[in-house]
């Protein structure tokens, strides 16, 4: 019993966090992307199961994008894998920070879907000063809240969108990709980043007036690909003087 109350404190320790700013943020994204699933054609259906079991906002709008652009379901669970590419070394990252000696498999494997960019953060900020023990349920706490409020809060803002004012409706709908590039402006530590964001800000409008299909996906890979290659040609020229 007393490990059993010991484990719930820790799992209740864990969905405070979600009084965080990180949490937060991730929160009002949400808002905006309820909005963006309306505009898109989305059912209220398809946002919130998509929020509950995609659970990456990048993904997601990789996702919508690709269903408002008619996009065949086998073409677009495609890209959205490859969007999610990236959460890979992150979860083997976390499993030895989350991970006691009797941890049983499934319980990392039903948590590692909680593993995105704020949940990841937040357990390496966090975690360490759990005891070991105690590492899955303070995990499993902040994971599965933020998770539940942000399906929620898909819900409402969805709900909320054909009565807001347009001005309103129109803020919330730039909220995330708004949330995304000051995120990733203030987080950019090498030439290559900033290059690959700027090139995303020119490549994906245009991809998307000529009406290419699956344009977030190949404005980042194009943008990604030309930052890269431009990074090494800049070392490449200092090396040489």
């Amino acid at each position: 019993m007393e490990d059993t109350d010991t484990a719930a404190r820790w799992f209740l320790r864990g969905m405070g966090g979600i009084v965080s700013i990180p949490a937060l943020i991730l929160i009002a994204s949400f808002v905006g992307f309820g909005v963006l699933c309306r505009e898109s054609g989305l059912t209220l259906g398809e946002s919130v199961f998509m929020t509950g079991s995609v659970w990456a906002l990048p993904s997601q709008l990789v996702l919508v994008g690709a269903m408002s652009a008619g996009t065949s379901t086998l073409v677009a669970a495609i890209a959205v894998a490859l969007s999610a590419i990236r959460l890979m070394p992150m979860t083997a990252a976390w499993v030895p920070l989350v991970k006691a000696p009797d941890t049983p498999k499934w319980h990392l494997l039903l948590l590692s879907h909680f593993v995105a960019v704020t949940a990841w953060v937040w357990g390496f900020m966090r975690l360490p000063n759990a005891p070991p023990a105690m590492r899955t349920a303070y995990f499993a706490g902040f994971g599965l809240t933020l998770t539940t409020v942000n399906v929620c809060v898909t819900a409402l803002s969805y709900i909320s969108a054909a009565s807001l004012p347009p001005l309103v409706a129109a803020a919330l709908f730039f909220l995330t990709p708004v949330y995304f590039l000051t995120a990733l402006t203030a987080s950019a530590r090498y030439h290559a980043e900033r290059l690959a964001l700027g090139i995303g800000v020119v490549l994906g409008p245009a991809l998307r007036y000529y009406d290419v299909g699956l344009d977030l996906l190949w404005a980042g890979i194009a943008g990604g690909t030309l930052a890269f290659v431009g990074h090494k040609l800049l070392e490449r020229r200092r090396g040489a003087a």
